[in-house]
C-alpha cells in the first residue's frame, strides 16, 4: 500500500481529498468534528514535511450546480484554523484564474481548502476534464476520504490517473484499509457480527457476505421484524418490509447450511406510539400484538447477546438494536456497547461502523475503549460486502 508515510512530498504542491462532510446544529456550529479530526494526521505530515496542502472536499448535497451558502466550507475552514494553529487559505470563487493563483502562490507547509467540490456537477459524474482541471492545481494526489471512497466521482476516483507516479493513500485510508482487511481476512475466531439498524433491505449483501466468515450472527434493529414475520409471528405495527421476507428466508436458510448461529431477539419491549411519551410494555417472546410496535430488544436478548459478544475474538457492530436515539428505547444498544467495550478489555478485536453505530458507541461513553472505529457508514458497508472501491482502487492502479 503506497501511503504518505512512506515518503516525503516536500515542495510539492499536494491535492489531498478529505471527508469535512460534517453535521451542523441548528445555530450553524459543527456539531460533531470526528471526520475533521481523523484528517489531521494525514495534514500535520505532510505540512511537517514542507508540502503544500490543497484540501478537498464536500458538504451535504448541493443540487443548483454552482454555490449556495448553505454548503459552504467557510465555517470548516475556519475551524480547522483553529485545530492546525495556521490560517487555512480559503476562497467562495469556485475554479478559475483567483483558485489558480492561491494554489500557484502557496507556501511550503501552507494549507488551502477548496469550496465544496460538489457546487460543480461533474464532480459526481466522475468527469475527466474536471478532474484534469482539479489535478492542474497540484503535483501529488492524497486519497484521505474512506467516507466517500465508494463512490466514482473526479475528486475521489478519476482524478488519480493524472497523477500516474504521484498518487498516494493518507494515514486515515490507510488505517481503514488494513483495519478492515483485518477484519475481514485475518480475524480470529469466534467471530461475531452484530447487525442491526431499520431495514433489512440495506444490509442484503453484507449479511449474504458475512455468512460466510462469521460464526455467529446477531440481527436486532427494526430488521428483526421482518425476519420475525418470516417465521410466521406478529409483528403489530412494526417496520416490516413484505417485500423482503423471502430475502429473510434465505439469510435464515443460508446461515443453517453454513453452520453460523443466527440469533433473534426472543423478547421486545414495545410501545403504543414512536415517541419517548408512548406507553410502553415488555412482551416476553416474539410476538407483537396489533397496534403496538417493537422498539428496543428485551432482557433475555440482551444477556442472551451480551454472552455472545463476550466470548468472541473478533466482533463487528454495524446498527443499533432499537431507537437508541429515544432515551427509554437505547438500553438494548448501550448493553451491546459495554459488552463489545469488555470483550475488546479481554483481547477480542472490535470494529464499529454506521453512522448510528458510532454515535451509539460514542454517547455510550465506550468510544474509547474499543479496537476500531470506521468513520465511513456506506464504504465500509460496500468493502463488507467485497466490493471493490473505486477510491482503493484508483491509487493502487
Amino acid at each position: 500500500m503506497k501511503t504518505i508515510q512512506d515518503t516525503n512530498l516536500k515542495g510539492k504542491k499536494v491535492l489531498v481529498r478529505v471527508d469535512f462532510n460534517v453535521p451542523f446544529d441548528k445555530q450553524g456550529n459543527i456539531a460533531d468534528d470526528t471526520r475533521i479530526r481523523e484528517a489531521l494526521p494525514t495534514i500535520n505530515k505532510l505540512v511537517s514535511d514542507g508540502a503544500s496542502v490543497i484540501l478537498m472536499a464536500h458538504l451535504g448535497r448541493p443540487k443548483k450546480g454552482g454555490f449556495e451558502a448553505e454548503f459552504s466550507l467557510k465555517p470548516v475552514a475556519e475551524y480547522l484554523s483553529k485545530l492546525i494553529n495556521q490560517e487555512v487559505v480559503f476562497t467562495q470563487s469556485l475554479l478559475g484564474s483567483e483558485v489558480e493563483n492561491l494554489c500557484k502562490n502557496l507556501r511550503e507547509g501552507q494549507v488551502m481548502l477548496l469550496e465544496n467540490i460538489r457546487f460543480y456537477p461533474e464532480e459526481t459524474k466522475g468527469d475527466k476534464d474536471f478532474a484534469q482541471k482539479l489535478a492542474l492545481l497540484g503535483d501529488a494526489y492524497v486519497n484521505d476520504a474512506f467516507g466517500a471512497a465508494h463512490r466514482e466521482h473526479s475528486s475521489t476516483a478519476t482524478i488519480a490517473q493524472f497523477f500516474p507516479n504521484d498518487k498516494y493513500f493518507g494515514l486515515l485510508m490507510a488505517r481503514e484499509v488494513e483495519n478492515l482487511n483485518k477484519l475481514m481476512k485475518e480475524h480470529s475466531k469466534p467471530f461475531t457480527a452484530v447487525i442491526g439498524g431499520s431495514k433489512i433491505s440495506s444490509k442484503i449483501g453484507v449479511l449474504e457476505s458475512l455468512l460466510n466468515i462469521v460464526d455467529n450472527l446477531v440481527i436486532g434493529g427494526g430488521m428483526r421484524y421482518t425476519f420475525y414475520k418470516a417465521l410466521g409471528y406478529n409483528v403489530g405495527d412494526s417496520l416490516c418490509e413484505d417485500d423482503k421476507i423471502d430475502v429473510a428466508k434465505s439469510l435464515m436458510s443460508k446461515a443453517k447450511e453454513k453452520g453460523v448461529n443466527l440469533y433473534l431477539p426472543e423478547d421486545s419491549i414495545i410501545a403504543d406510539d414512536f415517541s419517548e411519551d408512548a406507553n410502553t410494555k415488555y412482551v416476553p417472546e416474539m410476538n407483537i400484538p396489533d397496534g403496538w410496535q417493537g422498539m428496543d430488544i428485551g432482557e433475555k436478548s440482551i444477556n442472551k447477546y451480551c454472552e455472545v459478544v463476550l466470548n468472541s475474538k473478533t466482533i463487528l457492530w454495524n446498527g443499533p438494536m432499537g431507537v437508541f436515539e429515544m432515551k427509554k428505547f437505547a438500553v438494548g444498544t448501550n448493553a451491546i456497547a459495554k459488552a463489545v467495550a469488555q470483550a475488546t478489555e479481554k483481547g477480542a478485536f472490535s470494529a464499529i461502523g454506521g453512522g448510528d453505530s458510532v454515535d451509539a458507541i460514542k454517547e455510550s461513553g465506550y468510544a474509547d475503549k474499543v479496537s476500531y472505529i470506521s468513520t465511513g457508514g456506506g464504504a465500509m458497508l460496500e468493502f463488507l460486502e467485497g466490493k471493490v472501491l473505486p477510491g482503493i482502487k484508483a491509487i493502487e492502479q
